[in-house]
């Protein structure tokens, strides 16, 4: 109907033109209304075709800048083709030792001004193996065990030989004893007090001007826990925190009286729940691997940068491996090996750049590798008690008053543990990322501890990165360590690492 009327308004308009145009037949054109609708259809295609094209573009954005996340959040390229380089030198032969490596280069003390990204392997989903390469001509099966915390195991990373290198290396740098009863977690240096005072001579010797006051200057001022005195990092947390209750910001002496109390349980948490000190029992001996070093310490370093595709510079200052060995009866609590920031705290390998006036020194240990030196007969199971939980709590870590972090008690209950093999590396992330490329928050499922020996003797080696929380300082860090190396770059002999104390000697 519609279109019959649009006919004859179109032959009507067409009549009144007819002094400027020939008459046309009686009949009208039939196509004219046809015509008219497809051009509707036409402004429709338009229209679709527009559309179409701008969730295209859309989508190649998309997928544009999903490559360069991908890029950009393995870290550059440089960064691993360099160091993978040295590790591809190393023969990875079961019956004889490695070559000796190619003469140590300098330090890449200023590469890491250039990145901020930590590179961070993707799990996937736990179970599954991707193939890596960190030696030539043969490829390793890296399976992910754990996603909370990120854990890969890499059998096979060390050969037989090189694992017994490695512990008659130590054996001949000396064992000392680590039988510990640290205050703070992932700190396996004894930190006890070397006096015993009264809680009224604490306070006195905070308070500087006397005054019968504690203000938060004259806490700070006292707190050198490192050096083993009366106060540790857990003790000043907390004392802190009785201060900032108060509502003048100061402590008197029965609430200083109240807050050290409390805060000298080591045993007792704000929810009232048992928790177990960090033990160990054990002996460890540290091995530098750097300039100068054992080729097969050496190598193995240059296979931890090849597999991390961390920045060198991250790798060669951070700590000297240890090597631990187990005897029957041995083993350590539950415990993370890095540390959670605070604003009282820094980290203690960038010390040297650091604020002085923190409160303790940390491990920031970004990641952990983990080397089975020797097989165990029974027992010695590296046991990550929360593993994959689906949420972390502390006050689950008790049950039934059992403390899930006493591995001489409770070993078998924890969520996964992991048999000692001759040569099998783990490969596990305490802190989440920040989002942004850098290191997170301590990641609490990292908690992880050393089941008792039951029959054998355990030997393993640990290997950690060291990166602070705060870029900017870790930055300045690598400039002064820079700078300091090239002050000292005609000291070829006897070379130790700037960032450590006199514990971690050359052999």
């Amino acid at each position: 109907m519609e279109a019959a009327q649009e006919h004859l308004m179109d032959q009507e308009e067409y009549d009144d033109d007819g002094d400027n145009k020939p008459l046309s037949s009686p009949y009208s054109p039939p196509f004219r209304p046809t015509r008219l609708h497809i051009q509707r259809s036409s402004i429709c295609s338009r229209a679709y075709f527009v559309v179409v094209m701008v969730f295209f573009h859309v989508y190649i954005l998309n997928v544009i800048g999903l490559l360069l996340y991908v890029h950009y959040n393995n870290g550059p390229g440089d960064l691993v083709s360099g160091d993978g380089a040295t590790s591809a030198s190393v023969s990875d032969s079961g019956t004889s030792l490695p070559h000796p490596a190619p003469a140590p280069r300098e330090l890449h003390v200023e590469d890491y001004s250039h990145s901020f990204s930590l590179p961070r392997i993707e799990g996937i989903r736990v179970g599954h193996v991707q193939q890596v390469s960190i030696v030539p001509d043969r490829t390793h099966e890296m399976k992910t065990i754990s996603l909370k915390p990120l854990l890969f195991e890499i059998p096979g990373f060390l050969s037989e030989e090189e694992c017994r290198v490695v512990v008659q290396l130590a054996q001949l740098k000396g064992l000392m004893e680590s039988q510990t009863t640290a205050p703070s977690q992932g700190q396996e240096e004894s930190n006890q007090p070397l006096l015993s005072l009264s809680t009224e001579e604490v306070f006195s010797l905070l308070d500087l001007n006397q005054d019968g006051l504690l203000q938060k200057q004259e806490i700070v001022s006292h707190s050198r826990s490192r050096d083993g005195t009366w106060l540790n990092p857990d003790n000043l947390r907390q004392i802190l925190t009785g201060l900032e209750a108060c509502p003048t910001g100061m402590l008197t002496l029965e609430d200083f009286r109240r807050v050290y109390d409390v805060s000298q349980r080591p045993g007792q948490q704000r929810s009232g729940k048992l928790r177990s000190q960090f033990k160990q029992r054990s002996k460890h001996t540290w091995l530098y691997q750097g300039q100068g070093s054992h080729h097969v310490l050496h190598t193995l370093r240059s296979r931890v940068m090849s597999l991390t595709r961390l920045p060198s510079a991250l790798v060669e200052l951070s700590e000297p491996l240890q090597v631990i060995r187990y005897e029957h009866g041995d083993f350590s609590n539950a415990h993370h090996d890095s540390s959670p920031s605070h604003s009282e705290t820094t980290c203690a390998h960038t010390r040297l750049a650091g604020n002085t006036s923190a409160l303790a020194e940390v491990s920031c240990r970004y990641l952990t590798m983990l080397f089975y030196l020797s097989s165990v007969e029974e027992g010695g199971e590296t046991t990550f008690p929360v593993a994959d939980n689906r949420t972390y709590e502390e006050q689950a870590l008790v049950q039934d008053g059992v403390d899930l972090t006493d591995t001489q008690e409770t070993c078998g209950r924890g969520n996964l543990r992991m048999k000692p093999t001759a040569g099998t590396a783990l490969l596990w992330y305490n802190h989440l990322s920040d989002g942004r490329g850098w290191m997170g928050e301590l990641d609490e499922y990292s908690l992880h501890g050393d089941c008792p020996v039951r029959r054998g003797v355990k030997w393993v080696a640990n290997s950690w990165v060291n990166v602070d929380p705060d870029h900017q300082q870790q930055a300045r860090y690598q400039r002064l360590v820079a700078q300091r190396h090239r002050a000292k770059s005609g000291m070829e002999e006897h070379y130790q690492p700037l960032s450590h104390s006199d514990l971690h000697q050359d052999l």
